[in-house]
């Protein structure tokens, strides 16, 4: 795993083993060569039994009926919202800059207050497309991201969002916070070359977060190419997805491997988990200029079943 230091998200250090279960969670968590070592020979024995070609065929046809079955189970009760990315991505929060609002001061202490693009896109009406400011979250789910943005923004900021799940665009417009005015949601499947229904550099902002996981590893590529060409120049792309030997990989059982680090769960729906160096080849082979890409390491534990669990994300942002 990839050693380089990432900067603090939290400020809750482990400094003594005897303390672990006197907090719920733990930041910079460095792990041992052991731990290193039984997580690499726990996902080669997955990969040595994985799934067989005749079963793995379902779930890569059928991936958006699986997704659509989750939602259906959960609805809205199963998520909260994720007012957590106001602290990792500062991007997300709007600043008024001028009297005139005609710009907007993106509030990142990685880029110094660089202004977000407000060049409009020449291309004719489409929903949004007056708004000084746009944003779009690639795998919206049921508005747990958008709700949140949309509440701490002011009225220059538009938001879009797409899902390939029916079921979750459906719940999002159903939302009593949905409004038309200020929101566009939509089914999408990023891994077709499909059409967006919004031009080619439109956007200031992309959100991915927990998504591109969902993908085959092959399709990734250019579903982020695609996406790429909705920013417009100076725009970015905030990306946060599961790392390599995440718990979650780590309790993979048997025959649930599709292929190297690529999982289908119990619900059907798939994962895949990244190391730096591959989201760092994606994203740049896009034309993106990389601005950060770390690993967040946590120690979560259960106080009540003294239970502990490695968590591992890479957290990246890729400028147009």
């Amino acid at each position: 795993m990839d050693d380089t230091k990432r900067p603090t998200f939290g400020n809750r250090f482990l400094k003594d083993d005897a303390q672990v279960f006197l907090h719920n969670a733990w930041d910079n968590v460095e792990w041992t060569e052991e731990q290193e070592s039984n997580a690499r020979q726990i996902t080669t024995a997955q990969a040595e039994n994985s799934m067989p070609d005749e079963e793995q065929e379902k779930f890569l046809s059928e991936a958006p009926k699986f997704w659509d079955k989750f939602y259906e189970k959960h609805e809205n009760k199963f998520f909260k919202d994720r007012h957590w990315l106001f602290t990792e991505f500062p991007e997300l929060l709007l600043v008024k800059e001028s009297k005139d609002n005609e710009e907007l001061l993106c509030n990142d202490d990685t880029n110094d207050g660089e202004l977000l693009s407000n060049n409009e896109t020449t291309v004719g009406s489409f929903p949004g497309s007056d708004s000084k400011v746009k944003f779009m979250e690639i795998g919206c789910g049921v508005g747990n991201t958008i709700f949140p943005i949309l509440k701490v923004n002011n009225e220059n900021l538009f938001m879009y969002g797409c899902d390939y799940s029916q079921t979750a665009v459906d719940i999002v417009k159903n939302h009593k916070e949905f409004n038309p005015k200020s929101a566009f949601v939509f089914v999408h499947d990023i891994s077709t070359e499909d059409e967006f229904p919004i031009p080619n550099e439109s956007l200031d902002v992309v959100i991915m977060i927990f998504v591109l996981s969902a993908l085959q590893f092959r399709k990734m590529g250019g579903a982020v190419k695609r996406i790429a060409k909705l920013l417009k120049p100076g725009g970015v792309i905030l990306f946060r997805d599961y790392g390599r030997y995440d718990m979650a990989q780590l309790r993979f059982k048997h025959r649930r491997c599709i292929s190297d680090n690529f999982y289908t769960r119990g619900d059907g729906t798939m994962v895949y988990f990244f190391t730096q160096g591959e989201v760092k080849e994606i994203f740049t082979s896009a034309g993106l200029m990389e601005e950060q890409n770390l690993v967040d390491r946590r120690l979560q534990v259960n106080r009540a079943r003294q239970i502990k669990m490695y968590r591992v994300w890479v957290q990246a942002k890729y400028r147009k």
